[in-house]
């Protein structure tokens, strides 16, 4: 692979401790994780007392006060460890940014440091059960009234649902009505009355992960838990809109470096493994498809780590972040396939950690928007 320029001796540091982490305190229970369908609630505790959350959120609110590559080797490692239960990125990379970028300093101070602890897990609650990755359609509501706002809907597919002590949630302000104009990001504490958890997801792979419904029947929460106050009022699918774009960079960059490591898992695999008496690797087909796998995974790093440097200086462009996400996801998708196949039968029993990464990398195509509506986007660019 070509040589990579992004980190600097403080970055590696920080990427030994990551490793070590997934190794000891990870790998270890991921398996008993995916039985029991979501992770230990002390490994939040474990990672924030490591310094292993909320890496780019300044220290005056108890983060790590690094740069987003700080945040990049967490997401790296974890895709080359095959830890799919964890879900770190969303908790320190998205609920994180949006009460950094646009909460009100109160709610930065209250939030922020209990995250950057694991004292607290956050979750955002976009998608409902009717709308998937169109945004401007949710029903769910918040209705006025008093000094306080009502809250009714429901929301599918909430990644750290069922441990989430914070949810950021997505609804409409007007009881329905106004389509962009009117949705607001809300806080909802896990703790309020009539604020309930579906239970887990049963879902094809990504078995640890934390992946629930949630409901809201008449949950009351105070005016200031809107976030950014008063001036975040129907502001957002505007919040929503500014953020994606690291979002799908993040679905790119887990994509690339789960196509890495199951690339070194099916090098390392063809070479040991024998049919006929060889190496299956000394056969033209594998090393042809070896060959033909790491260009792939070579012309896609470049092009997310060129997109890492651009969002690191605020320019990511919304069409080449739409462009990483899918590209890289489908990517994925192919090589995992490809890397399946090089395994022959044992590439198809769960025991073997390509077998795993094969179910896990499906849904990257489609969460954080599908890949035709990343299509869409860049459509709209032309």
């Amino acid at each position: 692979m070509l040589p990579r320029t992004l980190f600097d001796a403080g970055h590696d540091e920080f990427r030994r401790t990551a490793k070590r982490f997934f190794a000891e305190e990870i790998i270890p229970r991921h398996e008993a994780w995916e039985e029991q369908g979501q992770i230990d609630r002390a490994v939040w505790n474990r990672a924030g007392e490591l310094g292993l959350l909320c890496c780019a959120i300044p220290e005056e609110y108890g983060g790590q006060g690094g740069d987003r590559l700080y945040s990049v080797i967490m997401m790296e490692e974890q895709m080359m460890a095959g830890a799919s239960g964890v879900g770190f990125a969303l908790h320190s990379d998205i609920v994180a940014n949006y009460l950094l970028h646009y909460g009100t300093e109160e709610q930065k101070r209250t939030w922020l440091p209990r995250m950057a602890s694991g004292e607290t897990v956050g979750a955002i609650a976009m998608t409902e059960p009717g709308t998937g990755s169109d945004l401007q359609s949710i029903k769910t509501t918040a209705v006025e009234d008093g000094d306080e706002y009502v809250i009714n809907g429901s929301k599918m597919f909430i990644t750290n649902g069922l441990q989430s002590d914070l949810v950021i949630v997505a609804v409409r302000m007007d009881g329905g009505e106004g389509g962009a104009k009117s949705i607001s990001l809300v806080l909802v504490e896990a703790d309020r009355p009539g604020f309930t958890k579906g239970k887990p997801l049963k879902k094809v792979g990504m078995k640890a992960q934390d992946t629930a419904p949630l409901f809201f029947d008449n949950v009351r929460i105070p005016k200031s838990n809107v976030l950014g106050g008063e001036d975040g009022l129907n502001m957002g699918f505007m919040m929503l809109m500014q953020e994606l774009a690291w979002e799908r960079l993040i679905i790119a960059i887990t994509s690339i470096s789960g196509a890495e490591a199951c690339f070194e898992l099916t090098k390392n695999y063809v070479q040991d493994r024998k049919a006929f008496g060889k190496p299956v690797a000394s056969f033209q087909n594998t090393r042809f498809k070896l060959a033909e796998m790491k260009s792939e995974i070579t012309m896609a790093r470049v092009f997310v780590d060129r997109c890492i440097e651009l969002v690191l200086k605020n320019e990511l462009p919304i069409d080449a972040a739409a462009a990483s996400k899918y590209l890289c996801s489908d990517l994925l998708c192919k090589v995992v396939d490809e890397c399946v196949q090089l395994h022959g039968g044992y590439g198809y029993m769960l025991e073997y950690p390509i077998a795993r990464a094969f179910v896990d990398a499906r849904a990257q195509r489609i969460y954080g928007g599908t890949n035709e509506i990343m299509k869409e986007i860049i459509a709209r660019t032309l």
